[in-house]
């Protein structure tokens, strides 16, 4: 068997294998302000009348944080009204984008299968559990029923192998996986993360890959628990040798040079150098994929000392109040701060162009974040760039995009 296979066999009483549809418990349930308002309509239209178990949902005030409209507090007033009834975990405005907390708050566990309402739940694969993301009115028969029904997916084996070369990071190496697969070469498959380079990877940086497996159109991306290092005790899940894989990848990452993804899909992935001279106007850091504390700190170590091209705006989004804490403790913050940086609420505005952040025509962004489909980020004539935290704070130095 194959992690996957494991662990929904596990949650579904019975063996399962790919292909197979199964109903499965369910551990954890999310959704944040953009899903949670029409799962709750559409569990009281189930005549939902009290949740399997408030202790295994939360919700987290995150996309348009603090609400930009009228219409939005409305919707953010209706989530508290609803979660003060059922007696359901909410995370304010400010407190941290969904997927950083879910993890930061030990809400999800190795093993565990976790469902949420926002496509990039696949994050927590990263903790070798089984995690993805559905519509709201699956989500709402969840919190009714505390199951789900699934097709056990077929699985795809990455293994990354070699020396990773200074300044190559995990953004890269999912970047570099996301040319290979395509922006649908993984449809409703598990990408298992594999070898010696993701095996010394940490939490965090497994977190950056797990997360955009999405964009290669992935139902689940999980990680061999060698090398995981958590505050708990946990069981590990891992893949049997003969386990059947649909499709087997090795990527060598001895010679790999930094990775950007141009416009306007995260597969159009090319070597830095392709792109290095464009001139940027704006520099964003943060998001549920690249804005955890040693995102924060790559960015510093270019900027410390230095300050931010004067044609260039930089904005960073702590992934959570915790992070953002932790990088004033050490320094990073001030860095980043006294090079110009502004810094945000910690949540998913700019990234998916709510609010806090809209780049303005014809302007180039480049971004550490995980989409850049034409008028992702609220502008559809912008053009944005993806790559690592490092590279969006080199590139804000220089006025262009600029490599290591």
């Amino acid at each position: 068997m194959t992690i996957v296979e494991k662990i929904l066999s596990s949650h579904s009483g019975k063996a399962v294998y790919a292909g197979e549809l199964t109903i499965v418990s369910v551990d954890g349930i999310m959704a944040s302000d953009t899903t949670a308002p029409y799962a709750i309509k559409s569990f009281q239209s189930m005549d939902g009348k009290t949740l399997w178990d408030s202790e295994k949902c939360t919700f987290v005030i995150d996309h348009a944080s603090p609400a930009p409209t009228e219409k939005i507090a409305n919707l953010h007033k209706f989530m508290r009204d609803f979660a003060i009834e059922q007696n359901i975990r909410v995370f304010d405005i400010g407190e941290g984008i969904c997927h950083q907390l879910i993890v930061e708050k030990d809400l999800v566990k190795p093993g565990q299968v976790f469902i949420g309402a926002d496509s990039h739940t696949c994050t927590y694969g990263a903790l070798n559990a089984f995690s993805t993301g559905v519509g709201s009115s699956d989500l709402a028969a969840v919190m009714l029923t505390g199951k789900i029904w699934l097709k056990v997916p077929e699985t795809i084996k990455v293994t990354y192998k070699g020396t990773l070369p200074d300044g190559v990071v995990a953004k890269d190496l999912i970047l570099a996986l996301g040319k290979i697969l395509g922006i649908d070469g993984a449809t409703y498959q598990t990408i298992e993360f594999h070898g010696e380079v993701v095996e010394k990877l940490s939490l965090s940086n497994r977190m950056t890959m797990a997360n955009m497996v999405i964009e290669m159109g992935a139902k689940a991306g999980i990680f061999t628990p060698i090398g995981l290092d958590l505050p708990y005790e946990w069981t590990a899940t891992y893949a049997d040798d003969n386990a059947k894989y649909s499709r087997e990848i090795e990527i060598d990452v001895s010679n790999m040079t930094s990775k950007i993804s141009m416009p306007n899909s995260p597969d159009n992935v090319f070597d830095i150098a392709e792109a290095v001279g464009t001139p940027i106007q704006y520099a964003f850091i943060g998001t549920c994929t690249n804005g955890r504390l040693d995102d924060l700190q790559q960015a510093a170590e270019i900027l410390r000392g230095e300050k931010i091209a004067s044609s260039v705006r930089l904005l960073i989004a702590p992934a959570s109040k915790n992070v953002f804490i932790e990088a004033i403790k050490d320094g990073t913050a001030q860095i980043l701060m006294e090079a110009g940086a502004t810094f945000l609420p910690s949540g998913c505005g700019p990234c998916v162009g709510t609010h806090l952040g809209v780049p303005g025509d014809d302007e180039t962004v480049i971004s550490a974040g995980n989409r850049n489909f034409r008028g992702r980020m609220g502008n559809p004539n912008a053009k944005v760039y993806l790559s690592s935290p490092a590279v969006v704070a080199k590139s804000a130095l220089k006025g262009e995009i600029s490599a290591l």
